[in-house]
């Protein structure tokens, strides 16, 4: 997105928080096509028969945001940080329903890329990711939000260190951190199964 684009998108975003409906309809165009992306880079990770779509699942997002209070947003990245942790959760209920209805035989699976946390390509249960972030988030709230942020909403280190309004050496030195402690947590999760 242009610098341009971005602070016209950070404009609305601030009216949309005032209250001003228009501006929120004026901005799902400009948002839409950064929004579809993100979606398919978690689709793409998923199994090839998973049965949501990109679209459906930027629809379903929106919905969600919509439907809140106003928000208080502070910028782009703010934005598709939140963007980012609903299509985390709608992913995350669309694995556990469909864990529900198979009574447990085989969670759907994503890969994560080698960027993220294992050093060797495999698959990884989404909802195992889950649950690792949430006990992260018990002990380091900042670090689970970083990965949040991080590998569901593919934001940069720039757009976090915004986000969560630390440097971006933090971003990195957490980063680093927070990815180790996966690494370790997700282990320890496949050696107890």
């Amino acid at each position: 997105m242009c610098p341009a684009s971005s602070g016209r998108v950070s404009k609305l975003l601030i009216n949309w928080g005032q209250g001003d409906l228009d501006a929120r309809e004026a901005l799902i165009p400009l948002v839409y096509g950064e929004l579809r992306r993100v979606a398919r880079r978690y689709l793409g990770r998923e199994r090839p028969d998973h049965t949501l779509q990109s679209a459906a699942l930027v629809h379903e997002a929106y919905l969600r945001l919509v439907h809140k209070e106003p928000p208080q947003w502070q910028n782009r990245a703010h934005f598709f940080g939140v963007a980012a942790q609903l299509m985390r959760h709608l992913l995350v209920d669309h694995a556990r329903n469909r864990r529900a209805a198979k009574r447990g035989a085989g969670a759907p699976r994503l890969s994560l890329d080698a960027q993220m946390v294992l050093p060797q390509k495999r698959e990884v249960d989404l909802v195992a990711l889950d649950d690792a972030l949430n006990k992260l988030a018990g002990l380091d709230a900042q670090q689970s939000r970083l990965i949040e942020l991080r590998f569901f909403g593919g934001l940069s280190i720039e757009e976090t260190a915004v986000v969560l309004g630390i440097s971006p050496a933090t971003v990195k030195r957490e980063w680093a951190t927070a990815r180790a402690w996966l690494q370790r947590e997700m282990k320890n999760q496949d050696a107890g199964q």
